[in-house]
């Protein structure tokens, strides 16, 4: 669920990501102090406000995502979109200004001299990648409101922890938040060995 999320909100949010990037509007220092504030966002507030969306009463009720592994999916991807869309900004913002011009002087398009400055700025959009999918794994609260903690549909590792801290099960919890820290490991080291090989 976690890496379906990071892939809808990669999908999403690196191109808005890069529509800030490079263009110039007003009122553009407003909306990236906007995103920073959200990276904050409590979980339990983004979980109720999907919730209130998909709930039988909500403009999205007539799909029945309640308390499914869909509206996990749509809150965990909704959390981590801040987190995404600022580090696709810092990413771009980061590439030498000259790469885009150096590359329109010799005669390509903008399509083109945008892909230049993405394959620039690669190895940290996959540090954006890796922190949204950590975002996305470790967290609680959306998971326990939009998926209810159903055995064997929607509880996930995080929701598990929780859930046998608080019966006393300290072991049982700590070995899954050991196994969620090396699931996160995996996927991170993955992650660094395509780049590099790239």
């Amino acid at each position: 669920m976690s890496a379906a999320s990071t892939i809808l909100a990669a999908l999403v949010c690196i191109p808005i990501g890069g529509l800030i990037s490079f263009r110039s509007f007003r009122g553009k220092r407003f909306v990236l102090n906007m995103i920073q504030t959200l990276y904050s966002v409590p979980t339990v507030c983004v979980g109720l406000f999907v919730y209130l969306l998909i709930s039988h009463s909500g403009p999205l009720g007539r799909f029945g995502w309640a308390f499914t592994p869909t509206a996990m999916v749509l809150g965990q991807a909704l959390l981590i979109t801040p987190i995404m869309i600022g580090m696709t900004v810092s990413a771009l913002s980061g590439v030498d200004k000259t790469i885009r011009d150096t590359t329109l002087s010799l005669g390509a398009s903008e399509a083109q001299a945008i892909w230049a400055i993405i394959k620039e700025a690669r190895f940290a959009m996959g540090a954006g990648l890796i922190l949204g999918f950590g975002r996305a794994i470790s967290e609680v609260g959306a998971a326990l409101i939009l998926g209810g903690n159903i055995a064997g549909y929607t509880r996930v590792l995080t929701t598990a922890i929780s859930l046998e801290a608080t019966q006393g099960n300290f072991d049982t919890a700590l070995a899954f938040g050991i196994i969620l820290l090396c699931v996160a490991l995996v996927i991170a080291v993955t992650v660094n060995v395509v780049q590099q090989r790239r």
